[in-house]
């Protein structure tokens, strides 16, 4: 089945983390990705450690996508940054409002993505493809469905190339969200985000906090399989299956996996699905 596949890491932050992600990656690129990303601390407070494991993947010969966060930055800041991811061979970038360390006022020359995407193209013109965040479930901190698609039109029209969605478990909510976006005449690429379920504990509690709704009955199976690791991911398994056969089915354009630095689960679920060299 040839459909395009993407990895997310985030930076590891230990010397024993970083030979992990090395090893996880190699089992990873087996499977041929278009691109591997890297996540950007809030206030690009991993920096450093974004650019550096962005660096490793270029140097394994993989294309490479650094997320790139404005909240709190100033045009200075981001115009000196733009130039380092392109003179590292940097092609793409996941442009995002971002958050602020807590503690943190606001701050900074950018208010919302829109604004970073179109100081991008302003800086560098076409030199890199510009990903964006959609949220098929609304965005937590939008006021309704209709601001959150009119602020992912902004994105759009600034000059975004194409979206990835935050991770959802209700197949229905990326489809009505594609068809919005299109009945809105943006025609850019809506690429699922998908979380492979690795525990219970953790997915919801990172759920609530970002929005991503777990529906009631995918809850309480997991609830209900308690501290059972093995049950939960055997069962994990078998619902990310069904929601990525029936995207692709769908006509997802790709697929972009949310690894959380582990190859185990993404590596079966392409296996299940048949994509991938793996």
């Amino acid at each position: 089945m040839a459909v395009p596949l993407s990895f997310e890491f985030f930076p590891p932050k230990t010397p024993e983390g970083v030979n992990k992600l090395r090893a996880v990656r190699q089992q990873l690129y087996a499977l041929a990705p278009e691109f591997c990303s890297v996540t950007y601390g809030a206030g690009g407070s991993t920096q450093a450690g974004t650019f550096a494991t962005v660096q490793e993947i270029l140097g394994e010969g993989v294309a490479a996508a650094s997320h790139f966060s404005c909240i709190g930055a100033t045009r200075a800041g981001v115009r000196a940054q733009l130039a380092q991811l392109r003179a590292m061979g940097v092609k793409r970038l996941i442009a995002l409002r971002g958050d602020l360390p807590s503690g943190y006022g606001t701050g900074g020359e950018f208010q919302y993505a829109s604004d970073l995407v179109a100081f991008i193209r302003a800086e560098t013109g076409r030199d890199f493809q510009i990903e964006v965040a959609a949220y098929p479930e609304m965005h937590p901190q939008a006021r309704s469905p209709e601001s959150d698609l009119k602020a992912f039109a902004a994105k759009v029209q600034a000059g975004a190339d194409s979206a990835i969605t935050q991770y959802f478990f209700n197949a229905d909510a990326y489809f009505r969200f594609v068809d919005e976006v299109r009945a809105a005449g943006l025609q850019l690429p809506v690429v699922p985000g998908i979380m492979p379920i690795l525990g219970s504990t953790q997915l919801l509690r990172f759920s609530d906090a970002c929005g991503a709704e777990v529906p009631r009955w995918l809850r309480l199976r997991l609830q209900g399989l308690g501290d059972d690791v093995a049950s939960i991911r055997a069962f994990g398994l078998d619902v990310v299956a069904r929601l990525c056969e029936r995207l692709v089915a769908g006509g997802a354009p790709a697929l972009h996996f949310y690894t959380m630095n582990q190859s185990a689960a993404t590596l079966e679920l392409c296996r299940r699905l048949g994509l991938g060299r793996g």
